[in-house]
């Protein structure tokens, strides 16, 4: 079990690195990646939550900590990835 955790954890640091290097350094290939690394994360989450449901409070708020910061540098990128293009044309 203690693997699973280490590898979930690992999966969302690195979700929260590469998203934080997606908005200074803004594509799709790379937003398609973040958005690859925010479901691993979800995914490993509810395993982890499915397998041993033990404290499901704490789970879940961090969980829903995790999704707001992830989910506010993602709509920051789409927006700033917009206006990137309008000023190219």
């Amino acid at each position: 079990m203690s693997t699973v955790v280490l590898i979930h954890v690992t999966i969302a640091v690195l979700s929260i690195i590469i998203s934080s290097f997606v908005f200074f350094k803004p594509s799709l290939k790379k937003l398609a990646i973040s958005y690859g690394f925010i479901i691993a994360t979800v995914a490993s989450g509810t395993y982890l939550l499915v397998s041993s449901p033990s404290n499901i409070l704490h789970t879940c708020l961090a969980g829903l900590f995790y999704l707001t910061v992830v989910s506010l540098v993602t709509i920051a990128t789409h927006v700033r990835m917009r206006k990137l293009a309008e000023q190219n044309i």
